[in-house]
């Protein structure tokens, strides 16, 4: 009797927990933006007759549930503290890592050989008809290395750059892993981001100089200034559980000249980073202004050439460090902009031609990089 009345009760339990929450999701608007995760929510999708026949509509639906579900990061934070407590080392695509190291987790078989060639092909089409160069950087998991669980597999990036390299030629190729690698032991990765530290793009902008042949900037590393000490990036998000926010840095020596800068041919601004970020969730916003899909920016520097990017969220914190080296930078991110790339580029290039260089980390370059000629 004792065993069918506790089955009884926690079956009651169960279905009066359910309850609560299907009537607290009733009551729940839906939510667009997730700040946390600095991206935008599953919206309820049209149930259609063709989308249920074909899968899609259950598909979506249950995104859509999993995205509303009331209370989720709070669910997500207790859910972590229980893989920690079951000595999971990684959580939701992200291993924990040393010395409070959150480390993307992205695996061996989820990047084919046939993905490798599809991009390496556009790539090389690039350099070769815009002549240009490509800076191609390694995540945390493959730099920081003595910060990985024991024995956390990983898909080893050299083997991609090794192939980027021969594909489009060492003149194209600018080795930014072996400038990495070396500083391994400094803070160039964020602990709680995918994104490297300005000290990181420091030593990118280092590797891009040697293979430019340009005598870089005097930058001062300890003169680093810190715009925010409290920021919590989006492998945190993932985990949602207490930790020390980390500092965000810049080199001062980037505002000492004007800069006139307009985002997405209408936005203006007098600098490359926006404060307003600083008190957001998503603090890497406060370079570049986040992300957009044309940037133009007059350095000031009359005397320099004209440089385009083609580029990733890494290359927010890079390209201010370029500005000594050009009068005028344009900057296109692909995830946003869904034009002719040739017939944009072929705007904004100067009678006298200008440099194109193409920035992005390893596994977006894998997962976002195309364009329509």
């Amino acid at each position: 009797m004792d065993e069918k009345r506790n089955a009884i009760l926690t079956i009651g339990l169960v279905c009066a927990i359910l309850l609560v929450i299907t009537v607290a999701d009733m009551f729940h608007s839906d939510r667009i933006y997730s700040e946390t995760e600095n991206r935008v929510l599953a919206s309820k999708p049209e149930m259609t007759e063709e989308g249920i026949k074909s899968g899609e509509y259950g598909a979506e639906y249950e995104e859509y549930i999993t995205d509303q579900f009331v209370g989720r990061d709070k669910w997500i934070g207790i859910k972590t503290k229980s893989d920690i407590l079951l000595q999971k080392k990684d959580i939701n695509g992200v291993y924990l890592g040393e010395d409070g190291y959150l480390i993307e987790q992205h695996l061996p078989e989820e990047y084919s050989g046939a993905q490798e060639r599809k991009k390496v092909a556009l790539l090389e089409k690039l350099t070769e008809d815009w002549n240009a160069t490509v800076m191609l950087i390694p995540t945390a998991d493959n730099i920081i290395t003595d910060k990985l669980p024991a024995n956390a597999s990983f898909y080893d990036q050299t083997q991609l750059l090794a192939y980027v390299a021969q594909r489009i030629g060492s003149r194209h190729y600018i080795d930014v892993y072996t400038a990495l690698k070396e500083h391994s032991r400094e803070e160039i990765y964020y602990r709680t981001d995918h994104h490297w530290t300005s000290l990181g793009a420091y030593y990118g902008y280092l590797a891009w100089a040697q293979a430019a042949g340009e005598e870089p900037y005097d930058y001062n590393v300890s003169g680093m200034r810190t715009a925010s000490d409290d920021f919590l990036g989006t492998l945190h998000s993932r985990l949602n559980i207490p930790m020390d926010g980390e500092r965000i840095s810049y080199f001062p020596e980037t505002i000492k000249r004007p800069v006139s800068i307009v985002y997405d041919f209408e936005k203006a601004a007098a600098s490359y980073y926006e404060k307003g970020y600083l008190d957001t969730k998503n603090k890497y916003g406060f370079f570049l202004d986040d992300n957009h899909a044309f940037t133009s920016i007059d350095t000031s520097y009359r005397s320099k050439g004209t440089l385009f990017v083609i580029k990733d969220s890494y290359a927010n914190s890079l390209i201010p460090l370029l500005t000594p080296h050009y009068s005028k930078i344009y900057v296109v991110d692909l995830r946003y902009f869904n034009g002719s790339l040739y017939n944009l580029m072929a705007s904004c290039e100067p009678e006298e031609g200008m440099d194109v260089l193409v920035v992005y980390n390893c596994i977006h370059f894998l997962e976002d990089f195309q364009y329509y000629e």
